[in-house]
């Protein structure tokens, strides 16, 4: 099952990339559709972007992937205005290339984030647009922490399909990486890559401070186990079984 997630995540869940027979013709698959993608697939939804100038915005979101949307550093960077590098994302964005995980707003007296934060929704392409061939130079790069955050959250979603999820982040360091609600409780998932991670003061106090009713950590533990009665550690390929369990802690 391990393996399995493994692949999903450096491969992508497109199914020839996910199901090639070697990662080099994974690669070469992914490689192939994103060419394909800008020089055919946009045009042909009537979108007038040259491909070599969609190609260099998304490889430059594929290097910010996990932080908050700033359309001005990516302008300056591209030499384009903040309205065209935000027309870039929206296209990205309406054909599912790219998910805006939008902020939550809490009457709190905190400054609160009130950007997006973005992700590239298949980790393959992401690793395709990074340069990254396969899992053990996953393993060295240093976005392997904002892919793995990006591969979880787009896991959660699908399992746990709610109406609407959200982060949570203030200018001061607290954040949550997802909020939800599931099975009628108001959940938050803190998301890290580590077999035992430790859960640090400012979680919980942003935990406390949104009112979540249970808190999970959603890493690549060997069993799930409870930290306390409201912060439980959850296995990534345990994650199918997390409606059942938030609507029994």
């Amino acid at each position: 099952m391990r393996r399995k997630w493994r692949d999903l995540w450096v491969r992508g869940g497109f199914p020839r990339s996910y199901l090639a027979a070697s990662d080099d013709d994974s690669r070469a698959w992914r490689d192939s559709f994103v060419s394909t993608f800008l020089e055919r697939d946009v045009p042909q939804l009537g979108i007038s972007i040259p491909a070599a100038a969609m190609r260099r915005f998304w490889t430059m979101l594929a290097h910010s992937h996990g932080q908050t949307w700033n359309a001005s550093n990516l302008g300056r960077a591209l030499s384009l205005s903040d309205k065209t590098v935000r027309r870039y994302l929206d296209l990205l964005t309406g054909t599912f290339m790219v998910r805006q995980l939008q902020p939550w707003f809490h009457n709190i007296a905190k400054r609160q984030v009130k950007a997006p934060k973005v992700y590239l929704r298949d980790t393959g392409l992401l690793h395709t647009l990074l340069g990254i061939p396969h899992h053990t130079a996953l393993l060295s790069h240093p976005c392997v922490g904002a892919s793995w955050e990006g591969f979880v959250i787009e896991q959660l979603l699908h399992v746990l399909r709610p109406a609407d999820a959200w982060f949570w982040a203030t200018h001061g360091g607290g954040e949550l990486d997802l909020l939800a609600t599931v099975e009628g409780r108001w959940t938050g998932f803190e998301i890290k890559f580590s077999e035992s991670p430790s859960v640090s003061r400012k979680t919980r106090a942003s935990a406390d401070a949104l009112g979540v009713d249970h808190l999970f950590v959603v890493c690549p533990a060997p069993r799930t186990y409870r930290v306390s009665e409201r912060i439980t550690v959850v296995p990534l390929w345990e994650t199918g079984t997390l409606r059942e369990r938030i609507g029994g802690v």
